[in-house]
């Protein structure tokens, strides 16, 4: 690839793919600042589009069963050993050394990913050893996930510190800030920039009138989301937008039975198929939303006027997308409802709230763009500097 720029993104999702999808995103946009770009993804292979003069390294597959994240197992469902563990550290830093880039960016680490401290620390030294890389940045979601201990931001904040020049927080500040979800942030406030939401590139439009008038119920790329899509299929009837035609997506990772569960309960007027590449189009074309509250799901909904319910994954202590729902529904962009109280008759009451309290708002969605070109101000002030 012949760019004047090369960088390295390390991505590791565990259990969805937003974080894979998010990163290809900001790939792409710096293939089009002219970078050369190796996204090295320690998640399971997935078949998702990578825009031309971005690589794709694949490294020994590792994921998490649940939203625990306290187990790590490998391609054949066994949990990971420290035999392992050296052995995916050395072909990462192989990557790094065969790449030599010039910007190292680490997706979600250090303030998060600590199981993957085994190869993280030890590809930051590589980094700071190395001549050609001058630029290590960490790039984040709008949201984290707190910390129970305080002593773990501490730790964040010291490897901020010591081995990166700046935090990418992709979110936009007038709507959340890194102080709602992450204690420390001030102590770091001088690497902090906001690049605005990154947004699916919304190209692929769905065929025909698909979307269009429609309620559409999704819950992401993960198998947690099952009881949102059974139970929106019996809210239908009790809903006010009963007549309109319901589209249910089903993620991938819900197996083949549960998927036919979903068709013998559906009953007139619902449709029932995978999840689709034109889900941010036909976001856009529905009357209602209906979803979890994850970062690529919200930016879909932000870059549509469609009201919405989104009922946040709040499984294992995870609170994220709670805090996300939360500062969305004050602004009355959308209505929360919480994983415990939702019932066919809870979801319908909260279709009703949607479509009565929606207000529009606005938001930063040129997050890929202006991460991408702060990126390149950044490597180019470093380079002028050297």
């Amino acid at each position: 690839i012949s760019s004047s720029f090369r960088v390295m993104i390390y991505v590791q999702h565990l259990l969805g793919v937003g974080h894979l999808q998010r990163s290809l995103q900001l790939a792409a946009e710096l293939a089009r600042h002219d970078f050369a770009v190796d996204l090295v993804s320690g998640g399971k292979p997935q078949t998702l589009a990578v825009a031309k003069g971005v690589r794709l390294r694949q490294l020994p597959p590792v994921y998490s069963p649940d939203g625990s994240f306290s187990r790590l197992l490998n391609a054949n469902d066994e949990e990971v050993d420290n035999d392992w563990r050296n052995k995916r550290k050395q072909q990462l830093l192989d990557i790094f050394t065969s790449c030599a880039p010039q910007v190292l960016i680490t997706e979600t680490f250090p303030f998060g990913r600590r199981m993957m401290r085994f190869e993280l620390v030890p590809l930051l030294e590589a980094a700071r050893a190395s001549d050609d890389c001058i630029q290590v940045v960490a790039s984040i979601r709008d949201i984290l996930q707190p910390k129970s201990k305080a002593e773990r931001n501490q730790e964040t904040c010291e490897l901020i510190e010591k081995y990166y020049h700046h935090v990418l927080v992709h979110g936009d500040q007038k709507i959340a800030r890194l102080t709602d979800s992450f204690a420390c942030a001030e102590r770091i406030d001088h690497k902090i920039y906001y690049s605005g939401y990154i947004c699916a590139a919304t190209s692929v439009l769905p065929p025909g009138s698909d979307g269009s008038d429609e309620v559409l119920v999704s819950a992401g790329s993960s198998a947690t989301g099952f009881d949102i899509l059974k139970t929106a299929i019996t809210a239908k009837s009790l809903s006010s937008l009963k007549d309109l035609h319901w589209r249910i997506l089903v993620s991938p990772a819900i197996d083949e039975s549960r998927f036919g569960e979903l068709n013998r309960h559906a009953g007139e007027g619902i449709s029932i198929e995978r999840n689709r590449s034109d889900f941010s189009g036909l976001v856009k074309r529905a009357r209602l939303s209906i979803s979890q509250a994850g970062y690529n799901t919200i930016t879909d909904i932000l870059n549509s006027t469609t009201p919405a319910v989104v009922i946040p994954y709040a499984e294992a202590d995870e609170i994220e997308q709670t805090l996300r729902a939360q500062i969305l529904q004050r602004r009355g962009r959308l209505v929360m409802l919480q994983q415990n109280e939702l019932s066919a008759a809870t979801l319908a009451s909260a279709i009703d709230q949607a479509i009565r309290r929606y207000r529009p708002l606005e938001a930063n969605l040129a997050g890929a763009t202006n991460s991408a070109t702060m990126i390149s101000r950044w490597l180019g002030e470093a380079m002028a500097g050297n």
